[in-house]
């Protein structure tokens, strides 16, 4: 929140011609005491002391979470304001509805800052790819769990390290299981596949696992074989219009342009039926960064404000979206079988280390269910997904 005030301050001038009006703060909205600030004369702390100035046209929540995110949403989408958010728990959740509710009340409720931090994606998804059917997109689409695995592959820390290095740098929460288990990219992919796709996908939908059970045995392993470790978000259109999507750490060539992608950088690849594959790279969090996607949406309300962006999604269902169960996928697996049951479960598998109680392979390509009914008969200790 701060961020949105510093940026729409410094660039004054710049927003002011671009949304063909002055945009300034007249209220800030904390329940916290902030009488010591020096803008202490903008804070309120109920929200109706907002949707009661007529002057106030366009309402920022920066806050996160459903509650009380939603209610504060909801309450200025009905009382006619325009509504930016950065709040990504929010739109993959409630979305779909709030959507529907600026469109009654003629208004914008947007949202790019929820994804990708200072990334350009939702805009460009919709607008600059709109000639494509939108086959897959995916990408590394927290910074977090990105700084973990860098750290773990570039100087060989254990993740329980990384962990605390990154807390103790600001990227980590003190729980941090929303990132390390993969939550976050969670609720960022079903936004993506949204708006790629226009149908909702739920977070209760995808399946997601995240990073907390990648080991430095795995890593060394697979880096010797030339791949690298990224948690991806991936969402997938299948043949009959339905969608795969899931979160899960993967296996990336080295060559791979998302490989290259280190420390808190997020990117996003989206790949369209016209254009092939585009990649969004850049910082995927951060006060000013996100402020940039927040503020800029502001512009675009602005611009808006007599007519409406179109923007939306129908409704979803299982029909819609079904996890990754429909994909077919090589995977590496670590057991404590011997080679001869391996190869004789995986016949095809490429074998990047054995040694006395120890196997580490790569599956050949095979649909995931019958993937994990031969993976069962083995003692697997990791898992990890490969990116084609």
């Amino acid at each position: 929140g701060s961020g949105v005030l510093e940026v729409l301050r410094r660039n004054a001038a710049s927003i002011e011609r671009r949304a063909g009006q002055p945009v300034t703060v007249k209220y800030i909205c904390d329940i916290r005491d902030f009488s010591s600030h020096p803008d202490a004369a903008l804070f309120v702390n109920n929200i109706d002391v907002i949707l009661s100035d007529p002057e106030v046209t366009a309402v920022v929540e920066t806050i996160g979470g459903l509650k009380p995110a939603y209610f504060y949403v909801k309450s200025a989408l009905e009382s006619g304001r325009h509504v930016v958010t950065s709040n990504k728990e929010l739109v993959a959740i409630q979305g779909r509805k709030l959507l529907a509710l600026a469109e009654e009340k003629n208004i914008n409720y947007l949202f790019e800052a929820s994804v990708g931090g200072g990334i350009p994606i939702l805009r460009p998804l919709q607008q600059c790819l709109a000639a494509n059917e939108i086959e897959e997109v995916f990408g590394i689409l927290n910074g977090t769990t990105n700084y973990i695995l860098t750290r773990m592959v570039r100087f060989g820390i254990t993740f329980e390290a990384a962990l605390k290095e990154a807390q103790a740098m600001g990227y980590a929460e003190q729980d941090p299981t929303a990132d390390v288990e993969g939550q976050d990219a969670c609720r960022k992919i079903c936004i993506l596949a949204d708006l790629a796709f226009g149908r909702e996908v739920l977070p209760e939908q995808v399946p997601n696992e995240g990073i907390s059970g990648v080991t430095l045995r795995d890593v060394e392993i697979v880096e010797q074989a030339g791949w690298r470790v990224k948690l991806l978000g991936r969402a997938v259109r299948q043949a009959d219009g339905s969608v795969c999507a899931y979160v899960a750490p993967h296996l990336v060539e080295e060559h791979h342009p998302i490989a290259a992608v280190e420390d808190v950088f997020n990117a996003v690849m989206v790949r369209g039926n016209a254009v092939g594959e585009v990649m969004f790279y850049g910082p995927g969090a951060g006060k000013l960064p996100t402020a940039s996607a927040v503020v800029a949406d502001v512009i675009d309300a602005a611009q808006h404000r007599q007519q409406r962006r179109r923007i939306g999604w129908e409704a979803g269902g299982k029909e819609v979206c079904g996890g990754a169960a429909a994909l077919s996928m090589r995977c590496y697996l670590r057991t404590k079988d011997d080679l001869g049951r391996v190869e004789a479960l995986f016949p095809d598998c490429e074998i990047l280390s054995s040694q006395k109680g120890e196997v580490a392979f790569i599956t050949p390509k095979m649909p995931l269910e019958t993937l994990r009914q031969c993976a069962e008969a083995l003692q697997v200790c990791a898992k990890l997904c490969v990116l084609e």
